[in-house]
């Protein structure tokens, strides 16, 4: 298993975290614990997910409970993650934006 990765920056006005890696529920509370936080503080974070290499549905509950209560943008969704979200309908929920830069742009 790939160890999870999350390096953070603020650009504009939303947080960016980076999670890279494999998520599933062993390997989730380190990227939850960043995504809780930057919506604790700003009200909403942009995640950059092209370096997702595995996401299961604990993966897609945390980002479907983080879009009810907060403004989530996922920029540039890996192959793996597109697909999970397309499968399950969740791309037509959730924010999706080709890159981060279209993310923070977005209103």
């Amino acid at each position: 298993m790939t160890t999870p990765e999350s390096r953070g920056h603020r650009s504009g006005l939303l947080p960016v975290i980076t999670p890279c890696g494999e998520f599933d529920l062993e390997s989730l509370p380190p990227v939850k614990a960043q995504i809780d936080a930057a919506v604790a503080a700003h009200g909403g974070v942009v995640v950059d997910a092209a370096g997702i290499t595995f996401a299961d549905s604990s993966f897609l509950g945390l980002l479907l409970a983080t879009h009810q209560e907060a403004d989530l943008r996922i920029a540039a969704p890996s192959a793996t993650l597109a697909r999970l979200l397309s499968v399950v309908g969740a791309d037509a929920v959730l924010r999706i934006h080709p890159s981060v830069q279209d993310a923070l742009a977005a209103a």
